[in-house]
């Protein structure tokens, strides 16, 4: 992931876009970027979307992730370490015996 971010770091900075790269407007470039990645599901199902915008999909999705990489280097986060962190906290969130086939968020577990 370190390899991938430091590209992505020096196409960047070989076009002197740092200055434009404030945690604010990242933030707000990785959302819209999401919602761009959101419109291809737009009136359509999800078979349909992929089918019809699968390689447009593929492009959307590789911007919202430049764009969190980008951010977790402005914010100083190791986002490997982050995920795995996460991820643990999920786990007793969304105990197996409890989440097992089941869509209900952590708070209506029972």
């Amino acid at each position: 992931m370190k390899h991938l971010q430091q590209k992505i770091i020096e196409f960047r900075d070989a076009r002197n876009w740092k200055q434009f790269h404030t945690p604010k407007d990242l933030a707000i470039s990785l959302s819209l970027e999401a919602g761009e990645f959101l419109e291809n599901f737009q009136w359509k199902s999800s078979e349909e979307a992929v089918r019809e915008n699968f390689e447009n999909m593929k492009d959307e999705l590789a911007d919202v992730v430049i764009y969190a990489l980008l951010l977790a280097h402005e914010l100083g986060i190791d986002l490997e370490e982050a995920i795995i962190n996460k991820m643990k906290k999920n786990e007793q969130k969304y105990p197996i015996e409890k989440s097992f086939g089941s869509k209900k968020k952590y708070t209506e577990l029972e």
